[in-house]
């Protein structure tokens, strides 16, 4: 299993931060950022979801998702008291998780969260590793140049018609994370064409490109949840995204400012103004 490990001239007096790794590149962002605001690392990836080539020049150990008794072994074995959760994890089911003795009572502690929707369990996973003594940060701690900003970021701007779907699928979206069921849909000229549940973003795509109207192209509206644990799971946006909005045949994405990850900020605005789609960000809804 590779693994390596810090030098002692490497730890700073905060020790070093521990992130767990799902899949994707921001977990390999979330290090390099840290790195420059002089911290170690130390990065548990979990098996089957962190990828080699983007924690691999990090000191790290792979891990089971449910063997939270190795994980938390070695976060503290690395003098880790600080931990930061990024990158997409695919919920695996009851009979795939394989618990480890420990992973055992920490299941039994997060009671029928487990059964809830995302953010009743990550913010239950989030009170968990409150409890044995880490502090969970968010991402955008370290990933603040990350954060999608306030209106247009490209060339490309949304027209009235656009900015009509864009409201209408902001108050879709709100109303769907009441219910913690997902953070966007597809909106064309006033119709949701798809709304986004457990497939992801990239899934519900595909859905909407087989269900567009004629016309003016729809929207992607990408927002947080009311109330979403972001320190856990914060709406994340990347190049691909926007290939993807673009075979579907769409007219551009919207997103909640300064709550949005973007995993590539320049390629995402290249990408975006190749293919002649507005990325253009939110705020938040009033009094939140």
């Amino acid at each position: 299993m590779p693994r390596t490990r810090p030098t002692g001239s490497e730890v700073s007096d905060a020790g070093p931060l521990g992130i767990l790794a799902g899949g994707g590149p921001l977990p390999g962002r979330v290090a390099e950022a840290a790195i420059a605001q002089g911290r170690s690392v130390f990065i548990v990836g979990f098996e089957d979801f962190a990828e080699a080539a983007v924690i691999g020049c990090y000191p790290h150990r792979f891990i089971r998702l449910a063997a939270a008794g190795a994980i938390l072994s070695e976060l503290r074995a690395q003098g880790c008291r600080e931990i930061v959760l990024i990158g997409p994890v695919r919920r695996p089911s009851l009979r795939d998780l394989r618990p480890d003795a420990e992973g055992a009572r920490i299941l039994a502690r997060i009671g029928r969260a487990l059964f809830s929707g995302d953010d009743g369990l990550l913010a239950a996973l989030v009170r968990v590793f409150g409890e044995e003594g880490f502090v969970v940060r968010g991402a955008d701690a370290f990933l603040r140049d990350r954060l999608g900003g306030i209106g247009a970021q490209g060339r490309v701007t949304p027209d009235a018609l656009a900015l009509d779907d864009i409201t209408y699928g902001a108050r879709v979206v709100r109303a769907l994370g009441e219910l913690d069921i997902g953070q966007g849909c597809v909106v064309q000229s006033g119709i949701v064409l798809a709304v986004e549940a457990l497939e992801g973003t990239d899934r519900m795509l595909e859905r909407a490109a087989s269900l567009r109207q004629p016309g003016p192209g729809g929207v992607l509206v990408k927002l947080c949840k009311p109330g979403q644990e972001r320190r856990a799971d914060m709406p994340t946006l990347g190049p691909r995204s926007v290939v993807h909005a673009s075979g579907a045949g769409l007219r551009g994405i919207a997103y909640e400012a300064g709550g949005t990850l973007f995993t590539d900020p320049a390629a995402m605005v290249d990408e975006a103004d190749r293919a002649g789609l507005f990325l253009y960000g939110i705020g938040p809804p009033s009094g939140s």
